[in-house]
């Protein structure tokens, strides 16, 4: 009789799902960033919350999407991934795509619900940054706000002159936007990649209207 009670208690138990331990949640962060999606699969199955976070702040499916890893961002939003969660910093999901240029992912987490626009800093602002054009068009496309300001007082337009980007600025420019918008410091787009000598970007600015 007392083995039955034992045997008994372990079907029991067997069926509750337990908080993973810190060991799980190591690995399941090593098996996204590798992108083992069927590893990453037994371990959310084992128990690991799918919201879970790594050390510095950065949940699954936001390391998926900056890996990369289409068919496990997939999976992580099929198991009900908070796609608006943030870093402490203030990073999403979405704005980590962004700065990749995956297009194909940033739809996923899009349909999935992610925010384009917010407070701080934003998907555009990455993308731009980055000289992402295809992604910079997308976001465009989906309503993101063309003309908000970075926490650095830059525009996306901005941001894409500095750094010489003169595909994600044309993507920019035929969004008609803000073209002499002014920092606090006075500073326009055409004046920002002037001072770097970016002469495409300045030729580009210019002929949308651009002044210093």
């Amino acid at each position: 009789m007392r083995i039955i009670r034992q045997l008994a208690v372990i079907t029991i138990l067997s069926n509750f799902s337990f908080p993973a331990f810190p060991q799980s949640l190591d690995d399941i962060v090593r098996a996204v960033d590798a992108g083992q999606r069927e590893a990453v699969a037994k371990l959310l199955d084992r128990g690991v919350d799918v919201n879970s976070t790594s050390a510095n702040g950065y949940s699954l499916l936001m390391i998926a999407s900056r890996m990369g890893h289409r068919d496990v961002v997939t999976l992580l939003l099929s198991r009900k991934a908070n796609v608006r969660q943030r870093t402490p910093q203030g990073d999403t999901a979405l704005m980590m795509a962004s700065m990749l240029g995956d297009v194909e992912i940033m739809k996923r987490l899009v349909v999935a619900g992610a925010e384009l626009n917010h407070p701080g800093w934003a998907s555009l602002h990455y993308a731009a940054f980055e000289g992402q054009a295809a992604a910079v068009q997308f976001l465009l496309e989906n309503g993101a706000d063309k003309d908000a300001v970075a926490p650095n007082g830059y525009t996306a337009l901005m941001l894409a002159a500095r750094n010489g980007k003169t595909e994600a600025a044309k993507a920019l420019l035929y969004a008609d936007p803000d073209v002499n918008f002014r920092t606090d410091k006075g500073e326009t787009a055409l004046a920002i990649a002037k001072a770097r000598n970016m002469t495409e970007v300045v030729e580009l600015i210019r002929r949308a209207g651009g002044v210093e």
